[in-house]
């Protein structure tokens, strides 16, 4: 496996489907590379990558999100998120498998680096 701080190096691989999600002892290995990401489970075994940011204001809080959006669309890659007043929820998944990837792991690798 690779050094924690090389995780943010990578860059996304676009997700054609066919291929398995990673399964949890391999998420567990992955999420010791990323800071403060929870490993959260939705219906029919499906796992996804949760983290919460706080922040002082809206304005803030908008920012991190534009940063968010400008990486997302560089790597491809695109996660879920819940923002408002002085909060920002990211998750993360791969929705063409389901599931959790490398590419999730490195993109919220990049996000812990805005």
């Amino acid at each position: 496996m690779d050094n924690i701080n090389d995780l943010h190096e990578k860059n996304c691989i676009p997700c054609k489907g066919g291929i398995p999600p990673l399964d949890i002892s391999e998420i567990h290995k992955y999420v010791k590379k990323v800071d403060g990401w929870d490993i959260k489970k939705k219906e029919k075994e499906t796992y996804f990558l949760e983290k919460k940011f706080s922040f002082k204001n809206f304005s803030e809080s908008q920012d991190f999100i534009n940063k968010i959006c400008d990486v997302s669309e560089e790597q491809g890659h695109h996660p879920d998120i819940i923002f408002g007043w002085g909060y920002a929820t990211v998750q993360i998944f791969t929705h063409k498998i389901k599931g959790l990837v490398e590419s999730d792991f490195i993109l919220a690798a990049k996000i812990d680096k805005i």
